[in-house]
């Protein structure tokens, strides 16, 4: 199977997208996350900001998203980004790690 799941994130620092990675490792929703800075644009009642935040994302598999939303909604109480995205081709290794880390 090659067909997996990346739960991509906005979160306003690392320590938010530690403790959340960690809490969705822990219930074996994902077998890796990583995070990095960004730098953010948007427009939020009718004002254009410009701000530092951080990307968390979670290699997973499909059926989990409502699961992983519910662990990040439980840690914020603000308007991100979670999305789901399709990864088509991945490496025969990396796909058994998933399936073997995943439940």
């Amino acid at each position: 199977m090659k067909n997996h799941k990346i739960i991509y994130v906005t979160l306003n620092n690392k320590e938010e997208a530690r403790r959340i990675g960690r809490k969705i490792l822990d219930a074996r929703l994902a077998n890796c996350v990583n995070w990095f800075p960004i730098t953010c644009m948007y427009n939020w009642q009718g004002e254009i900001t410009e701000e530092l935040e951080v990307v968390l994302l979670i290699k997973t598999l499909p059926g989990k998203f409502s699961r992983i939303e519910k662990i990040i909604k439980s840690e914020i109480d603000y308007t991100n980004c979670i999305a789901e995205l399709n990864v088509d081709q991945n490496s025969d290794e990396f796909c058994q790690w998933l399936k073997d880390i995943i439940k």
